[in-house]
């Protein structure tokens, strides 16, 4: 629609031109109609478009001379940052079709018709009576080329020059889970249209091989009738409506054509289409493979024009409706109905039409963009409106956001001069508004602007409406928010909103690019669109870069844009400071300005990296040293000049020695560009060019060496260095990849492996993930999109993670379930083979080369990458999963595949050991990359290791009766290098079984030494794994020769540890033990489960218990420590306690003995125990516990002691005693026998008489018999002696005299003895 001033430089001859009063007008926008002349016609400039762009005032290269045939230098291309870019020739096919109409018809009657699908990347062109069909993803548009013949019916009563260019064309994608990354659509249908003639043409799937077979229908005559009585207005307005006679013509040719499938549960490869024509008609078209279904929809639903005629002018609803569009692009098949919206002459009506047999078609909302309210959209009847025209109308690609194109035809007050404005008008749906309900209410609000209106050109020069109408728009493309605008004279122009203002963008190409028939965007892998392709007339497809786009855009000129003059002139210095803006812009980042508060948000130069001017001067000085240095061989000054310039300030990718590095090993070779698609890879250029870049990068290291650089980047910027030596790594494993490569193509051409021999190296896996590396790489460059994937894949040789990535990403489609078993594996051995390759180079490289590398502590090498570890997990586990579900495998395939998956383990662990490594040693946590590192090597192990199970089954099987003899000798072999990988990843586990296996102790043994984790080694895993088994006298027997790793291990294992201890003759240590272990809460030991002699009777436990304490004697006895008496005492103490607690169970009732059953009662709950069941003998067993207890329990439970003195004192009916004493009158031997008996006297006699005995201290410093003053005892003291407990006694005012006689005789009385002197254990009981 206008040129950017940057492109004019010759002023003085375009005033003069403009000056010139003539009818060919100077505007680059909008030629007169009469001026539009087809191409190639016989005007003063040959092959003059029908764009509006002026023949050049300089002189400028044809489109064609512009695609670049190869690089220009090592650099890359130095192109204009504000051009388009070439991004692929049509067909060879088309192209030959072309010049067979060109002999056959004049060059002027040759016109073609073209489009570009965003859903499926594919573009057609018809040209003759033949439809093209392509992918513009791909550079090597002619192996892919589809050529459908229209059938002679639709063109043998027309000419056929005249009406390809007349057609609508739509396609339904079939195979929805084609793989975003893929270029290529496996299944799609076609329909194409006729505008004028109404005919239509379905073809099923272009991609089976009944493509040729299209089911045609024709309209009825009525349908395609036309009636005068449509056309309002005297021959005289007419004129004055700009000529719409072209407009009567065509009145009732058809707009636009929209077009999905219905799902497959109603019909097979069926769809359903839909069309509007200028008369007000929607039809709609139900395709199947058995015939097509026309229909008109009712016209009451359309709503009539709201836009009067004012005065006659114009009348209102001609040319409407214009634009139709799928509600959301995206549908499931699955859905019973589909939206879409129909644009009128002021509204936006949306229906639904339901995938049933009927198809029925319903309204269910409606909004007013041209009205009175200007909220609501655009205000009319404004002062200077004459009309308003919706031109067209699109949705993004999440179905929210609406955007028309508007143009309103305006009339100055002042001047009297009519103009044109285009604006663009974004409406988005309510909060609140279910839009996939049918349920809306009549006069409910569905839409809402989004932004003020966005004015496009100010003022341009007034068009007639077949110029208006022919106007397209599409969103999408970068920057974020831009649209690209395509008028019938074959221009494009992007806007885009930028820092509070309106920027165009015009599609600038010479004369020969002929027009531009559409536009789309290139896909991207980060969900959102890429940057424009534009589909040219006659120079193929281009892009344009979002760099050109901000770059090159324009603030909208205040001129009218009409060949014919301004309708606000202004002066040529400010024409020329304006066309020049462009040049001035700089380089900002992102902003946050946008028109409202909404997320319609407009990024600046978003990824356009900005370098200071000393890193450019730094870096082209290491450029030219270098060069001078390949070409003289000397280095002289090299380190002090690049010193000087600032080339060591940077680290990492910034530095410029990591830049230079980079530029040799990614260098696009200058004869790598070919026509030929594929069969580049078959020739020995790619492997020659790969050898080039590394001799030179090897020259380049040589440079640094030599000038001393390589020692400051060692010290310095070892980052930078690594990354230096990578490229290296990577180089070498790109040249071996294709030595793979080749190795596999000459495999499939003598017919090894599983494919045929007519099938060539695109048949393979590795050749597939090379494609979709380099489209990867090409969708985010747009500079690349004219090369060949494969040339871009093996030149962009720093990428090589994507490699691994694309792995990662899209396995599913290089491997898809629906291949064979025999493919599946081919496939994956492929795969397996090339990035063990990949890897194992560069291992080897940095291993040959390892004095050349920095310092690697805290580096994460590029092989470790997390990339590079979920692209190897991710074919890994795909394998894991295959040799699962594929069990009865031949051996020979069960051998190559677990060969596969050994190399391939191998290096994935690796990996991971590389990047924990590189954690540690930054200091940063770990864990979680530990856990999965762990979790997926038992995977892998698991699987190989039972893969060489059925690997050693499947031979002995072979073998017959000699296989015993032989078992051990093939399980050895097969198992090498599992055994190998485990050894080295630590997995234990596996190297376990393998000893188990093969009943090796000499094996294992040699693991055990040589193994040393972080779980203190192999040896730690034996024992556990011994212990866990109950195998206890094997885990003792490994500990004579691992003494000091045992030791460790039974740290955690106490019941075990002692024998062990003794083994090693730390009879302290084991005496220790036991005597921890005897009074353990635990109830069981090891020793008791391995021998089995666990039962469930009261005594077994404290059984166990009291031979562990009699061992920890003997233990003691025979260590004979400094303090070994007092040790051997303690134990005789709780051996007492111990026989006790087995004395006093006998005397306990069986519920409470049931309760207890072999636990070992503290003396606290055991003597809590006793006073609780209120037994005489047991209230007098609490004092014998006391007694064997330290001198602290007693002190710290002096309460506890005083309530069983309480209690001794309840034992006795003292009350009948005294009654007793002073009828018969006792004396002093009667008293004597008589107390003897009671338990105060007993208690007295064991705690305080002159054979007590005690382990530590007495009772009188506990508790004493009698307090030291006896006349001083009143209530404030009481319970501080024995006396005093027993003054609280309820009989004690009566019999108090006799119960304390009967304390004070058992104090000096010895003839009791205690129960546990009777029953005194030997030492070895």
């Amino acid at each position: 629609m206008f040129s950017p001033g940057t492109k004019r430089s010759n002023l003085n001859a375009r005033k003069s031109g403009r000056d010139k009063p003539t009818t060919t007008s100077s505007s680059p926008v909008t030629p007169l109609t009469q001026n539009r002349r087809p191409l190639d016609d016989n005007s003063p400039i040959p092959n003059r478009p029908t764009t509006g762009t002026p023949a050049p005032w300089a002189s400028r290269l044809s489109a064609l001379a512009r695609i670049p045939p190869a690089k220009k230098s090592d650099k890359g291309e130095e192109t204009d940052p504000i051009q388009p870019v070439y991004v692929g020739d049509f067909p060879q096919v088309l192209r030959d079709e072309q010049s067979v109409l060109i002999q056959k018809h004049a060059p002027g009657n040759v016109p073609i018709s073209g489009g570009m699908d965003k859903e499926t990347s594919l573009t057609w062109v018809i040209c003759g009576n033949k439809l093209f069909v392509w992918s513009y993803l791909s550079p090597a548009a002619s192996k892919n080329c589809i050529v459908l013949d229209l059938p002679l019916t639709m063109s043998e009563n027309e000419d056929v020059g005249k009406s390809s260019n007349d057609w609508l064309v739509c396609f339904i994608n079939w195979d929805r889970s084609t793989n975003k990354v893929s270029p290529q659509c496996r299944s799609a249908g076609v329909v194409a249209c006729n505008r004028k003639t109404r005919n239509l043409i379905y073809w099923p799937d272009i991609y089976s091989a009944a493509r040729n077979e299209p089911v045609v229908s024709f309209p009825e005559e009525s349908e395609v009738s036309f009636s005068t009585s449509d056309v309002k207005g005297t021959p005289t307005k007419l004129r004055q409506q700009n000529k719409l006679g072209s407009n009567v013509t065509r009145s009732n040719s058809l707009n636009c054509l929209i077009a999905c499938a219905v799902p497959k549960t109603h019909h097979s490869h069926a769809s359903v289409a839909l069309a509007c024509s200028s008369n007000g008609e929607l039809w709609q078209f139900v395709c199947s493979p058995s015939g097509i279904q026309r229909r008109k929809i009712s016209q009451d639903m359309l709503s009539k024009s709201s836009q009067g005629s004012d005065g006659g002018q114009f009348s209102g609803g001609r040319g409407y409706p214009r634009s139709l569009v799928w509600q959301s692009l995206s549908h499931s098949s699955d859905k019973a109905n589909r939206q879409f919206l129909l644009l009128t002459d002021h509204e936006i009506q949306c229906f639904s039409i339901e995938f049933s047999p009927s198809f029925n078609v319903s309204k269910i909302w409606t909004h007013e963009i041209v009205g009175t309210d200007g909220d609501l959209g655009i205000q009319k009847d404004l002062a200077g409106q004459k009309r308003i025209w919706p031109l067209n109308l699109q949705i993004d690609n999440d179905g929210k956001v609406i955007t028309i194109l508007i143009a309103i035809f305006c009339k100055d007050r002042v001047t009297s001069s009519s103009y044109t404005e285009y604006s663009l008008l974004t409406m988005q749906y309510k909060s609140g508004v279910n839009v996939s309900s049918e349920c809306v209410q009549p006069h409910e609000r569905v839409l809402e602007k989004k932004a003020p209106i966005q004015v496009i050109i100010p003022k341009a020069r007034f068009e007639d409406e077949e110029f208006l109408f022919s106007m397209r728009l599409k969103v999408g493309g970068k920057p974020a928010g831009s649209e690209i605008i395509l008028a019938g004279d074959g221009t494009a122009t992007v806007s885009h909103y930028w820092r509070n203002s309106t920027r165009l963008y015009q599609f600038d190409l010479p004369y020969d690019a002929g027009r531009v028939l559409d536009a789309s965007v290139f896909p991207s892998d980060d969900g959102e669109d890429g940057a424009w392709a534009v589909l040219t007339e006659k120079a193929g497809v281009w892009a344009i870069p979002e760099r050109a786009v901000l770059l090159g855009g324009v603030e909208p000129p205040e001129r009218s844009l009409s060949r014919k003059g301004s309708s606000n002139e202004r002066s040529s210095l400010e024409e020329r400071k304006n066309l020049s803006f462009t040049g001035n812009i700089a380089p900002r980042r992102a902003t946050s300005e946008a028109w409202d508060s909404g997320d319609r948000q407009r990024t600046g130069l978003t990824g356009i990296a900005r370098r200071s001017a000393q890193d450019e001067e730094a870096e082209t000085l290491l450029n030219q040293l270098f060069h001078d240095f390949l070409l003289s061989g000397h280095t002289d000054g090299a380190f002090d000049k690049l010193k000087t310039s600032g080339a060591f300030e940077r680290e990492g990718e910034t530095n410029v020695f990591a830049r230079t590095s980079k530029s040799i090993v990614d260098t696009l070779a200058k004869h790598w560009t070919t026509t030929k698609g594929a069969e580049i890879v078959t020739s020995s250029i790619m492997s020659s060019q790969l050898l080039e870049k590394q001799q030179k990068h090897k020259r380049f290291l040589q440079f640094l060496a030599l000038s001393k650089c390589h020692e400051e980047l060692c010290s310095r910027q070892r980052h930078a260095l690594h990354i230096i030596m990578e490229h290296g790594e990577k180089l070498a494993g790109m040249i071996q990849l294709r030595e793979l490569q080749n190795m596999l193509n000459q495999n499939r051409a003598s017919g090894a492996g599983t494919y045929s021999t007519t099938e060539m190296s695109a048949s393979g896996s590795l050749w597939d993930v090379i494609q979709l590396v380099g489209e990867r790489a090409r969708r985010r460059t747009v500079l690349l999109m004219d090369r060949d994937n494969a040339e871009v894949f093996y030149s962009k040789v720093s990428d090589l993670e994507e490699f691994f990535y694309c792995l990662e990403r899209d396995l599913d489609y290089i491997i898809s379930e629906k291949m064979t078993d025999s493919v599946l594996f081919q496939r994956a051995y492929e795969l397996s083979s090339a990035c063990v390759t990949l890897l194992r180079t560069a291992m080897t490289c940095r291993n040959e080369d390892h004095l050349w590398y920095p310092p690697s502590e805290g580096l994460t090498p590029w092989t470790c990458q997390e990339k590079v570890r979920n692209g190897l997990w991710s074919l890994a586990y795909f394998m894991l999963q295959l040799v699962k579900e594929n069990n009865s495998l031949d051996d020979t395939i069960k051998l190559d595949f677990h060969a596969h998956l050994e190399v391939l383990s191998d290096v994935l662990l690796e990996a991971y050991s590389g990047a924990i490594n590189a954690k540690v040693e930054r200091g940063e946590g770990h864990k979680n990359l530990l856990d999965e590192y762990c979790n997926r090597r038992d995977a892998l192990l698991e699987c190989l290791y039972q893969q060489v199970k059925d690997l050693v089954e499947g031979k002995l099987q072979d073998l017959g009766e000699a296989a015993e003899e032989q078992k051990s000798e093939i399980f050895g072999k097969l198992s090498s290098g599992l055994l190998s990988i485990a050894k080295r990843h630590e997995g234990y586990k596996t190297l376990w079984s393998i000893c188990c296996d093969l009943n090796n102790s000499e094996l294992l043994k040699n693991l055990m030494h040589d193994s040393m984790g972080p779980k203190r080694g192999f040896s730690y895993f034996v024992f556990q794994q011994l212990y866990d088994n109950r195998q206890f006298s094997k885990l003792m027997r490994l500990g004579e020769e691992f003494q000091e790793d045992l030791a460790i291990f039974l740290k955690q294992h106490q019941d075990l540890l002692w024998l062990h201890e003794i083994f090693l003759h730390q009879f302290y240590e084991a005496s220790e033990n036991l005597h921890v272990l005897a009074l353990s809460p635990k109830d069981t030991s090891a020793m008791e489960i391995e021998a089995e002699s666990f039962d469930t009777t009261i005594e077994t436990g404290l059984v166990e218990r009291r031979r562990f304490l009699n061992l920890s004697k003997v233990a003691a006895l025979a260590g004979r420590s400094a303090n070994f008496e007092t040790k051997v005492k303690q134990i005789e103490a709780d051996l007492k306690i111990l026989n006790l607690q087995e004395e006093i169970m006998k005397l306990l009732p069986d519920g409470e003995r049931q309760n207890i059953s072999q636990r070992l009662l503290p003396p606290v709950d055991l003597i809590e125990l006793c006073l609780k069941i209120q037994d005489r003998e047991l209230s007098l067993r609490v004092f014998d516990i006391f007694a064997w207890t330290s001198s602290s329990f007693i002190k710290s439970n002096a309460s506890l002691l005083e309530d069983c003195w309480r209690n001794a004192s309840n034992q006795d009916d003292w009350e009948r005693l005294y009654q007793a004493s002073v009828d018969e009158g006792w004396g002093d031997e009667e008293t004597l026998s008589i107390l003897k008996d009671t338990i105060l006297f007993q208690a007295s006699s064991r705690c305080y008489g002159p054979k007590a005995e005690t382990f530590e201290g007495n009772f009188q410093e506990a508790l004493p018999l009698r307090p030291e003053n006896s006349e001083q005892v009143t209530l404030k003291n009481m319970g501080s002696s024995v006396e005093t407990i027993l003054m609280q006694h309820k009989d004690y005012p009566e019999a108090g005299k006799l119960m304390l006689t009967a304390v004070m005789l058992g104090s000096v009385h010895s003839n009791t003895i205690s129960i546990v002197e009777e029953e005194e254990p030997t030492p070895m009981e």
